[in-house]
């Protein structure tokens, strides 16, 4: 049996589509949340959620843990972990890239 999408590190580059009215938001997180889902939803849409898994990728010899959600139209999104409600009004503008850290 294969190693799961998400357990192995991830060494390829992340290439972004954005511009226009899309967006990108990266939530960095610890190692705790490795292969974790993080859902996302509009504001006002709490029911209309997608996500992304927290991937461990590299920054040199250093583990980055990350989920990349890009193709974001702009607006204001909920981020949701074990479905509850962990951070609102994530603004996200087009052609740009929103960073959050839940390192701490």
């Amino acid at each position: 049996m294969g190693e799961s999408h998400s357990a192995r590190q991830h060494p390829e580059h992340v290439v972004l589509e954005i511009g226009g009215d899309l967006g990108a938001l990266i939530v960095y997180t610890g190692g705790d949340l490795h292969g974790r889902e993080i859902e996302i939803s509009p504001r006002g849409a709490d029911d209309h959620r997608s996500h992304k898994d927290v991937l461990e990728r590299r920054r040199g010899a250093t583990p980055a843990f990350a989920a990349v959600f890009d193709r974001v139209e702009t607006g204001t999104y909920t981020l949701w972990l074990d479905g509850a409600a962990r951070e609102r009004d994530v603004a996200v503008r087009g052609g740009a890239v929103t960073e959050l850290d839940w390192r701490s």
